[in-house]
């Protein structure tokens, strides 16, 4: 979402470091361009006014015009206002002292209301609670089918009621029967509209008035840039919200929204959407996205992400494996399934320092993650313990089995063996013998 705003900002970065002494008009005209940069990803004008007072009050200081490496202090200074703007801290959803803690999730149509209640829900989940699900949006009937659908896909209960339009009686029956069943959070999904209007302002100030939740969440979605803003502004003035939730973080929109919503609305960002899977919801965490914004990475996201699809247990067996030179295209399979479930693969690149702006203008087939799979499944079991049974006939029965080409096989089969020699070079701590190079991994580049 952020990749020309990064550009833009890295290039401004270039011109400073490049120099030894920054004089005061060298922060202006840095300054200058980090104003267009900003106003371009559609920031909000009077964000990016009081965000350039900040810096400059900050950039023209005794400590950066005469230190030795100032290109380097105005970054750092950058990624602190950044963080500033972004907010400072990690907000959590607060839980009611006395069980269940209700929260309200509201929102215009078609900013993924449904969907992100569902994923609230599932991390809830993981978190030990006992969430429930609660349509409340009466308008759409599809709306409840989905959240009823979804529910099922978690294992966790969706209350609803198609007998009645009144989302106040709904929303009160759930909680009744929340406690009932001992559910400690309920989640709700009200209704929402294509734009605001006086008869959805006034029913969610009943369901707010009548079910007291905790919290109540405005979802955005963060391709809709300073529109997503308005309505943010319009709901907290005439309904109140307590957090925001960003979705389509992953989309390629300015990111406009993001760097103005909190700092217009005065309400913190709690969680962002960065892909459609169900497990796809992210707390928000300013200072990563702060660096990610400056090309910088998010090596503690990626972390975090790895350590939901690895288990500790399984990940010391393929080391075993790794060490004995036993690796097979089972593994491969497993490791390149496992990579998927992290997410889009441009996402993990992207959280790399260094390596998002490095391949940029590289192009990501997520199908090729399919072709290789297709291909390994089209082999014996025989076959993928030991590659050494591969030979011409074996190919040209799994490229026909598997829907490519023998071309396609030989090479999966080469960057297999590649992987195999760099691991067996590791083991025997040889990394930096002359001449080794890094083998192309089967990427789907």
């Amino acid at each position: 979402m952020f990749d020309n705003l990064s550009e833009k900002l890295d290039a401004v970065f270039k011109k400073l470091k490049g120099r030894g002494v920054l004089k005061e008009e060298d922060v202006d005209a840095a300054l200058k361009e980090v104003r267009l940069a900003l106003l371009e990803a559609d920031v909000n004008f009077k964000v990016v006014k009081d965000f350039i007072a900040s810096l400059r009050e900050k950039a023209v200081g005794k400590e950066v015009l005469e230190s030795l490496t100032p290109g380097q202090q105005v970054i750092k200074i950058v990624h602190d206002a950044l963080c500033e703007l972004l907010g400072t801290t990690v907000t959590r959803i607060q839980l009611a002292p006395n069980p269940p803690t209700v929260v309200m999730m509201i929102g215009l149509q078609g900013s993924g209301k449904t969907t992100t209640s569902a994923k609230l829900a599932r991390v809830f989940k993981k978190e030990g609670r006992r969430p429930m699900l609660v349509a409340a949006d009466l308008q759409r009937p599809a709306a409840i089918d989905q959240l009823i659908t979804l529910g099922k896909q978690l294992d966790i209960p969706v209350y609803s009621d198609k007998t009645t339009k009144d989302p106040v009686a709904v929303c009160s029956d759930a909680l009744k029967k929340a406690k009932l069943d001992a559910r400690d959070v309920v989640i709700l999904d009200t209704a929402g509209r294509l734009h605001i209007d006086d008869e959805l302002m006034t029913q969610l100030r009943q369901v707010r008035q009548a079910v007291q939740p905790k919290e109540v969440l405005f979802v955005a979605d963060a391709m809709t840039g300073q529109d997503a803003v308005n309505s943010a502004k319009s709901f907290n003035e005439q309904v109140g919200i307590d957090g925001i939730i960003l979705t389509k973080m992953d989309g390629d929109a300015r990111g406009g929204a993001a760097l103005s919503i909190r700092q217009v609305i005065g309400k913190p960002i709690k969680f962002m959407g960065v892909g459609e899977k169900i497990d796809m919801l992210e707390p928000f965490h300013p200072d990563r996205i702060a660096r990610r914004i400056l090309g910088m990475g998010d090596v503690m996201s990626l972390i975090e992400q790895a350590q939901e699809v690895y288990d500790q247990k399984e990940a010391a067996k393929l080391a075993n494996r790794i060490m004995e030179d036993s690796f097979t295209f089972d593994d491969l399979r497993d490791q390149l399934k496992k990579l998927r479930n992290m997410g889009p693969l441009e996402n993990i690149l992207g959280m790399i320092p260094g390596v998002g702006k490095a391949m940029k203008d590289v192009k990501v087939d997520e199908k090729e993650f399919v072709r290789i799979d297709a291909i390994i499944s089209s082999m014996t079991a025989a076959e993928r313990r030991d590659h050494n049974l591969l030979n011409g006939s074996r190919r040209k029965r799994i490229a026909m089995g598997s829907g490519t080409t023998v071309a396609d096989v030989n090479r999966l089969v080469k960057q297999f063996l590649e992987m195999r020699k760099m691991m067996k070079m590791m083991k025997g701590g040889m990394g930096g013998k002359k001449g080794f190079r890094m083998p192309k991994f089967p990427m789907p580049f």
